[in-house]
């Protein structure tokens, strides 16, 4: 659904984008991770033909998202919810982009009431709040039942009801054989959601991959014993790193089988021993520490 290859942007003789490349297969979640002027957002606009891109490009469904003639039938594109005339009412824009595309005039009121803002609906944009701006801008990406979405932080300003419905909706986009290319900060959030990670810090992606693959064991482990300085010393001995965690535990640099081996040679009954796994979390710290924007 998606192809990006190459894309770069330089500002200044600065790359904020550099040479960032992947692909969206249909039926899937694909959040899109970084700190904040990692690239993210630049990203997302270059691919909608929004920022002129250095370097490289990006093809929806085998074309430029411009070469569309109604782009919004292949892309549904939240990208800032601001971005509407705040003396408009939210069916107002809506219905003013239904005449612009040539869509239905029904579906205006099916988006609002798939984003929770029917009643709402009348009243002008300037008195809404960030996550009613956001509902709405999100109403107006799911017009044209796109197979894209392209949401930039879709859930920021939410309460934790419109947080379950927006993560329900791209679930259930992709279920019906979409792809959401999802931006956000919410670690936990793309833990419940995605399907696949894509990491990027500095302009360069990072890590890519499935959740699962990510935060899959690192064949360290951390153990316990009621004599924790002779267990420390005998890991050590066999040229095992270990370092103390706030848990009481020893993180070895060696597999679970590793140090049972050891630590039964040397007679130290363990009070704990298991394997280490990251978290969604520590992955993207682990990922993106030390470079600052």
């Amino acid at each position: 659904m998606l192809s990006v290859r190459g894309l770069t942007k330089v500002y200044a003789g600065r790359p904020v984008v550099d040479q960032v490349g992947f692909d969206l297969q249909p039926g899937t979640v694909t959040a899109f991770l970084g700190p904040n002027g990692a690239g993210k957002s630049t990203t997302l606009r270059m691919i909608c033909g929004l920022t002129p891109p250095t370097a490289g490009g990006a093809l929806v469904g085998g074309r430029p998202f411009t070469a569309w003639p109604n782009p919004c039938y292949a892309v549904g594109a939240l990208l800032d919810a601001s971005a509407t005339h705040p003396g408009r009412t939210g069916r107002g824009q809506l219905q003013m982009a239904v005449n612009l595309t040539g869509l239905p005039a029904r579906r205006v009121d099916e988006v609002l009431d798939m984003v929770g803002m029917t009643q709402y609906a009348n009243r002008k944009i300037g008195t809404y709040s960030l996550g009613m701006r956001q509902r709405i801008a999100l109403a107006h990406a799911l017009l044209a039942d796109p197979p894209l979405l392209l949401l930039d932080e879709p859930i920021n300003g939410l309460d934790p009801d419109g947080i379950r419905a927006i993560r329900a909706l791209m679930k259930m986009h992709a279920a019906r054989g979409g792809s959401v290319l999802v931006s956000s900060h919410l670690l936990s959030e793309v833990d419940q959601t995605a399907d696949r990670v894509l990491v990027i810090n500095a302009g360069r992606i990072v890590a890519d991959g499935p959740v699962s693959m990510l935060t899959a064991p690192t064949h360290r482990c951390l153990v316990r014993a009621k004599d924790m300085a002779k267990l420390a010393e005998v890991l050590s001995w066999q040229e095992i790193a270990v370092q103390p965690q706030p848990t009481g535990f020893l993180l070895a640099d060696a597999t679970v089988d590793r140090v049972s081996e050891v630590t039964f040679a040397a007679g130290i009954p363990l009070l704990g021993l298991r394997e280490e796994e990251r978290n969604l979390e520590e992955m993207y710290f682990q990922l993106t520490e030390g470079v600052h924007q």
